[in-house]
């Protein structure tokens, strides 16, 4: 059973963000660009040097050759809670085409999301820049319907395992599960919370900040680790774990409103990378079960007591 011991080690090795966005415009005009960021200033807190190490991270050419940076700064803006760059690029000749690498999740979080809108002349692009495709062509024409499904439905799937919170939780699911017929009902319940909250927030007049999200989730977390140690008979535990799952469908309602990406795609790579994350965690948890049956209580009381440690940790450091 020690390795269960192991998911709450997650919350160390993975930032804390669940919500982690910037935003990018680059404009092309003949054989030049230019392209202003903003960044918010709580993405870079923990960044040394942030403009160096954010323009270490990105990089455009066209037809091969690298545009020649002729300039760059960067200043905050406290008004805005935002760190904005501004940059220019050179060609040798007219640009027709883009290849943009934009790997900011190297500097902030590892599951940051870089949103950029690309114009040349009447046309535009708009493309998102994570850990999973740091690298794309701009064409600036719109995508086919077909590119528009399969990326963010990828997107989708990515953010589930890029959250040390949605990780943790799901493991944390599991571990509450006193049966399979109970960890049906808590998956079922869990996913329709998580679902109408992604739906439903985004088309209301409220716009959750970031920084409540993540708080949000890492009390996820730690309530669930509470019902686990403090209630180990409690029923109706479904209930929670519907309620708790609304909870992270605010990060994909904020994440859905931030990249435009249409909601069906990306909640169903999200339900596909949920639902993969909980049959590893109950298939390893019974093995360890039927490997370890006396160690198998203990262990999972130890391992629910990290869990609401790490979570109330995480929402300390949330606050703060």
């Amino acid at each position: 059973m020690k390795a269960l011991w192991l998911l709450p080690c997650l919350g160390a090795v993975l930032q804390a963000h669940m919500v982690s966005m910037s935003s990018g415009e680059l404009r092309v005009t003949g054989n030049r660009a230019t392209f202003e960021l903003r960044m918010p200033l709580y993405e870079i807190e923990h960044v040394r040097d942030p403009e160096s190490a954010l323009f270490s991270q990105l990089r455009f050419s066209s037809a091969g050759v690298e545009g020649r940076l002729l300039e760059k700064s960067c200043r905050e803006d406290r008004d805005d809670g935002a760190y904005r760059c501004k940059a220019s690029y050179e060609w040798p000749g007219p640009v027709e085409e883009v290849n943009a690498y934009a790997a900011f999740h190297k500097v902030t979080v590892p599951n940051h999301v870089h949103l950029m809108h690309a114009f040349r002349d009447d046309k535009s692009d708009q493309l998102v820049f994570d850990f999973t495709n740091a690298e794309q062509l701009i064409r600036f024409r719109p995508p086919t319907a077909f590119e528009v499904w399969t990326t963010s439905m990828a997107s989708g799937f990515g953010r589930v395992f890029s959250s040390a919170a949605s990780v943790l939780f799901l493991g944390c699911l599991v571990i509450a599960a006193r049966s399979r017929r109970e960890l049906l009902l808590l998956t079922v319940a869990f996913l329709c919370g998580e679902l109408l909250t992604a739906l439903i927030v985004p088309h209301t007049p409220w716009s959750p900040a970031p920084k409540f999200v993540d708080a949000a989730l890492a009390l996820t977390v730690a309530y669930l680790a509470v019902e686990i140690l403090m209630l180990p008979e409690a029923g109706q535990r479904w209930l929670v774990a519907g309620a708790l799952g609304s909870f992270h469908g605010l990060a994909f309602a904020v994440y859905l409103v931030g990249t435009g990406y249409e909601a069906a795609p990306v909640l169903m790579g999200m339900a596909l990378a949920d639902l993969l994350a909980l049959g590893v965690f109950a298939v390893a948890l019974g093995k360890l079960r039927g490997w370890f049956p006396a160690m198998a209580p203990v262990a999972l009381r130890i391992t629910a007591s990290l869990l609401l440690v790490t979570g109330l940790a995480w929402f300390y450091l949330q606050l703060r």
